[in-house]
Parts: C-alpha cells; sequence; structure tokens
C-alpha cells in the first residue's frame, strides 16, 4: 500500500484535477492509503496580520475547507462524495461555497449531516485543524496546491487535465506520480514551457 499525504483549497482548478483523479482511482480499488491536507491558499499567499484562522475577515474562505474537515473527520463515510461535490459545486457550477446555504446545498443530498457540520464549524474545531495541517506542511515550505507529502518529502503538482471514463487512467497516473516522488527525488522541476493545445 502506498501512503501519501495531498494538501487542497476547494479554490484551486489544479488542485480540483490531481483530487479528482485521487478520488476516482480510491473508487476503482487503489492501493492507496491518503490523508487529504486542507491548506489555505488565503494563508499561504497573506501578508503581515494574523493567520487566516484567527481573522473572522476570512471566515468565508475557509468555510469549504471547515466543512470538508468536519466531514472527513466526522462523517468520514460521506467525504470522498463529498470531496468531490465541493470541487465541482465551485469550478463546474461556479458557487463560490462561501456560506453554509450553499455548501448545504451541496453536500446535503449525499446524506451529509449539516446539521453536525454546522456545529462543528462554529465550535472552530476544524478552524483548528486547518491552522495545525497548515503549519505542519510549512516545514516543507509549500507554497501551494497540490503538494503530496510521501516518505516525509514534499511535491508540488499541476496537472491540467480532470479525469476521463476510465478509472485504470486515474490509478496509472498516481501511481507513476509516486514512483517519481519516490525515486526521483533529485528531479526538482519539470514543466512543459507551452500550454497543450
Amino acid at each position: 500500500m502506498q501512503s501519501f499525504d495531498v494538501s487542497f483549497d476547494y479554490r484551486c482548478p489544479f488542485a480540483k484535477n490531481l483530487h479528482l483523479h485521487v478520488i476516482k482511482a480510491l473508487r476503482a480499488g487503489a492501493d492507496f492509503e491518503v490523508n487529504f491536507v486542507p491548506w489555505s491558499l488565503s494563508q499561504g499567499s497573506r501578508g503581515d496580520g494574523p493567520d487566516v484562522w484567527n481573522d473572522p475577515a476570512y471566515d468565508g474562505d475557509l468555510l469549504s475547507l471547515a466543512a470538508a474537515v468536519s466531514v472527513r473527520d466526522q462523517q468520514s463515510e460521506y467525504f470522498l462524495d463529498a470531496h468531490e461535490a465541493l470541487f465541482r459545486a465551485r469550478h463546474d457550477r461556479a458557487i463560490r461555497l462561501v456560506t453554509l446555504d450553499e455548501i448545504s446545498n451541496v453536500l446535503a443530498p449525499l446524506g451529509v449531516d449539516m446539521a453536525k457540520v454546522a456545529a462543528d464549524v462554529a465550535s472552530r474545531r476544524p478552524h483548528e485543524v486547518i491552522a495545525a495541517s497548515h503549519k505542519e506542511f510549512d516545514r516543507f515550505e509549500a507554497f501551494g496546491v497540490p503538494t503530496f507529502v510521501v516518505n516525509d518529502d514534499a511535491t508540488f503538482v499541476r496537472y491540467m487535465s480532470e479525469p476521463g471514463d476510465d478509472p485504470a487512467q486515474s490509478v496509472e497516473l498516481i501511481t507513476a506520480l509516486l514512483a517519481m516522488m519516490t525515486n526521483r527525488r533529485d528531479l526538482n522541476e519539470f514543466k512543459h514551457t507551452q500550454l497543450p493545445r
């Protein structure tokens, strides 16, 4: 079994692409043990001032992350469906996911107990989890999502396409990426100079 952490913020389209591949691979039975880690783009780009999880002005920005952490930790049987639905709501349907009503409209139809999510978010426990996760990734000098951590080594990956119909392609993609992260640690940057047409 291959174990790894992978960070997410629902606002990032590249996080959407790779997380959808991870989800599809897991649903296809891939032998991965995945820790889905919240990482705030707002915190990553902030200047001086309080951390975003301590600043009520950023509560809207963090709300989808906080709701996801709540589902992941307290209703884990719904997490993969909720994770995919939040990415698709943000990027396919242009829902900002900055109010509980918006998030409830996405998650409640999946069976998620939104009253439980709302109470958890109100307690600010998920914000503490986001803070701890973000600080853990600080030691890797993480700068964006998705960042994978494999064998205590971090790699940022920008992948341009979401999954197609064949889950085997997603399994193959994630397996190949993990192999490169594990076996080609000297490869620091590999980037096409032009976007695919």
